[in-house]
């Protein structure tokens, strides 16, 4: 899928994305929170990618990638 657009939609909460081929794919990043955000260290992470990264966030989500990439990238500890 080669992407000619990539922006987060602050009024859907979605990240767009438009194709080369004319379709546009909506990814509605609430619901990938619930998914696999466990905690806030790694729905922070997600924040993150969606607002400087909104490329590289649709394809984790696209490939399926979404849970190896957030086992990676936080390192959870609860404090005693």
């Amino acid at each position: 899928m080669k992407f000619i657009s990539c922006r987060f939609n602050i009024d859907t909460a979605c990240v767009e994305l438009r194709c080369a081929d004319g379709r546009l794919v909506s990814i509605y990043t609430p619901a990938v929170e619930d998914e696999y955000a466990e905690n806030m260290c790694q729905r922070s992470e997600l924040d993150w990618l969606i607002d400087h990264d909104p490329v590289g966030y649709a394809q984790l989500v696209l490939h399926g990638d979404v849970e190896e990439y957030l086992k990676n990238v936080t390192d959870y500890r609860c404090l005693e």
